[in-house]
């Protein structure tokens, strides 16, 4: 069995350890290093044994300038919590009366004193993580797989233009025993702002109706590759959920995702003449991956002129 496999099978299995490696923290954490001056860091779900993100705030606590380093997590079942702040300098760990599960009551309190979390959380529980920072109204900076960009409530947001993709993915993780494991393309999501995130993608393709077909079931052409995007076309596209990960909000609109059409909210998307499945997009009789609706956001005819 591949290692791309054992760890996709792991995730359908709810196998949830997978450590993130220390480089790929370094890189993205150096964009926002200035957002963590004077915060309370949350690591949410890492057992300092592994956790390559307490080994990279506690080593870097000073020159960070930190308030405080907070760490959760459970072993065998048993919760514990480490703290270390900037006025005793002295690592405290503690047992909690509960597992340690971040949904616990104590983990919860924990999260309620923080200002950002920062972490890896269980591939199978991202939603229910999700959910809990933005009910607490908390700052994360979290590692969650591309499938993730489907949820309702993560497409909501980054459409809301609340949530944002960091600036780099992440494909290797490494499990307790040490081995690595490469698996699907995973993002940084966040609600810090990044500056240097949005920039013009850049399409030049014309539309032509040879070219870009229309599904069997959906009033909307396939774009197989954001590349392809056509800058002059002012209809609805479907591309993969990759795509989000060079969204820019000033250029394009996101409608929304191919289930919707299925569950109703965006029924004037599917094709009367289609007699089958809505669920996913179909072109030429084969059934597509999952597909995000976007249009252009061409303000004049002079924008569109400019494009190329």
């Amino acid at each position: 069995m591949s290692k791309n496999k054992k760890l996709n099978n792991a995730i359908k299995n709810k196998n949830d350890e997978f450590y993130t490696l220390l480089k790929d923290i370094e890189k993205e954490l150096e964009i926002h290093k200035d957002f963590f001056k004077n915060k309370i860091i949350y690591c949410n779900c890492d057992n300092p044994k592994f956790s390559n993100f307490f080994k990279y705030f506690f080593d870097n606590f000073e020159s960070l300038q930190l308030k405080e380093l907070i760490v959760s997590y459970k072993e065998e079942e048993q919760g514990f919590y480490l703290i270390y702040n900037r006025s005793n300098k002295e690592l405290k760990l503690k047992k909690l009366k509960e597992n340690g599960d971040f949904r616990s009551d104590e983990c919860i309190d924990l999260l309620k004193k923080s200002d950002i979390v920062i972490t890896n959380p269980p591939f199978s529980l991202f939603k229910d993580f999700v959910n809990l920072l933005l009910k607490e109204k908390k700052y994360f900076l979290i590692i969650g797989n591309s499938n993730a960009l489907s949820f309702k409530k993560i497409l909501e947001n980054i459409k809301a233009n609340k949530i944002r993709l960091g600036i780099n993915c992440v494909r290797w993780f490494f499990l307790p025993n040490g081995d690595l494991c490469e698996g699907a393309r995973s993002f940084w999501y966040t609600n810090l702002d990044i500056k240097q995130k949005y920039q013009r993608l850049d399409v030049s393709k014309p539309y032509s109706t040879t070219e870009y077909l229309e599904y069997d079931n959906y009033k909307a052409i396939e774009i197989s590759k954001t590349k392809d995007i056509p800058y002059d076309f002012e209809g609805i596209m479907g591309v993969p959920i990759t795509f989000l990960s060079k969204y820019n909000p000033e250029q394009f609109e996101i409608i929304g995702a191919d289930y919707q059409v299925k569950d109703g909210e965006l029924s004037y998307i599917a094709n009367k003449k289609w007699k089958g499945k809505l669920d996913r997009a179909y072109l030429n009789g084969k059934r597509l991956y999952s597909r995000i609706f976007i249009k252009n956001i061409i303000s004049s005819k002079k924008e569109v002129n400019n494009a190329v």
